[in-house]
Parts: structure tokens; sequence; C-alpha cells
């Protein structure tokens, strides 16, 4: 199955979910028929974001006793590189199959792994705030309603001196929106600014994918 195919088996199960008003129902089913082979993971590459990874090496960040959380973990490989750079890492999923199999694959992992809804995450994290939060492409995958709902719950995420790590597609106004994961605006990053989060960095580039593939990274401070 090439890439194609995965995002397209992924787009049926996101639209069966809207069409019943269960936004976020896909996640589970398209976890747990990959898990049983019926299905491909279309962001899960097994190993960690390269536009993660490309950020630590660009950037000599202080990592040692910090917290870190990582939204929408998934399968674990990028809450697993945040682990080996020193942070002590909490990582959520809505997605209880993922959370499982994330689990299965790092035996021995340091992460906490919990399964929890982002827009009911204060009853998981009981007021928790973290030193760096990595957002990589959950939001992309949210309708636009529920993307803006979630920017104020992903600030306040943030412990105050705190980072925010964005990384997302990217458009411009005059872009076709396309199909899911639908590429972000910039005004859609800039809200952020709006719940005392202050831009330290805004990339906007290509990266190294065939075809490439525009995003923005975005670095956020807590003021």
């Amino acid at each position: 199955m090439d890439e194609i195919e995965k995002r397209k088996k992924a787009r049926e199960f996101a639209k069966q979910s809207l069409s019943k008003n269960k936004p976020l129902d896909w996640f589970e089913k398209l976890y747990t028929q990959a898990k049983e082979g019926m299905a491909i993971i279309p962001w899960a590459d097994f190993e960690p974001n390269p536009n993660l990874v490309d950020w630590f090496e660009k950037n000599n960040f202080e990592s040692r006793n910090k917290t870190a959380l990582k939204i929408g973990c998934g399968l674990g490989d990028d809450a697993e590189f945040l682990s080996q750079k020193g942070f002590s890492v909490t990582a959520f999923d809505i997605s209880q199959s993922a959370i499982e199999w994330a689990k299965e694959r790092f035996e021995n992992t340091k992460v906490n792994y919990i399964v929890a809804d982002l827009f009911k995450i204060e009853e998981s994290l009981k007021d928790r705030r973290f030193d760096f939060v990595v957002e990589s492409y959950t939001l992309q995958v949210l309708p636009k309603k529920l993307r803006k709902e979630a920017v104020p719950i992903i600030a306040n995420l943030v412990k105050k001196d705190g980072i925010l790590l964005l990384i997302t597609r990217a458009r411009n106004e005059n872009d076709d929106e396309g199909q899911m994961p639908w590429p972000l605006l910039k005004k859609e990053i800039l809200e952020f600014e709006k719940h005392q989060l202050k831009i330290v960095s805004f990339e906007d580039y290509f990266d190294n994918e065939e075809p490439k593939v525009r995003r923005f990274r975005v670095v956020f401070r807590k003021i």
C-alpha cells in the first residue's frame, strides 16, 4: 500500500466519523485495524519525526531535569526521542490501541503513556503544566472548528517560561485546503499568541519528503 492509498484509507475513516458527528472516533479504528494488518497509519514511520529531530540538531536546548509533553503521541517514537534527550516525558493519545502498542514497542520505557482526549485533558493531567510541549500533526487532522477550540487547551499545557514546539503542514490563504491532513494557515498559528504565548521563531519551509511538503515549525514561549 503506497502513501496515497494509506492516506485514502485514513480519510475514509475520518469521513465516516465526521458524518456521525464523532470527529475523533476514527483514530481508534485506524490504530486497531493497523495492528490487525488491515490498515496502515500514514503518519507512523516507526522513527522520530525528522522535523522534530532536525530542530534539536539545530538548537542547543537544555532538556535535563525538565518535563515534556507529547500531544497525540501515536506509537511513541517522538516521546521516546524526547526521553532520550533527558526530559521526563508524559505522552498521550486518544487511541487506547495506540498507547498499548507504544508500550509493547518500548517495554523498558521511562515515558508515562496515558490514554487521554485533548479536549478533556485536564481530567487526565490534573492541572499539570510542562516545560516543553510538542504538538506535531495533530491540529492538521482536526476539523476547523475543533482546531480553534484546541488552541487555548494546548497553550494552557505550557508552564510559565516554557516552550511550545508546533509542527504542521502549511498553506496560504488562496491555496486549496485540500483533504485531510488539512494544511494550516499562518493566521491559525498566530491564534496561540492570544493565550500568553509569544513567538520565538517561525519557520516556513519545504521538508525532505518526496514529494516535498510545505511546513510551519514554530517555537512559542509562555509569558
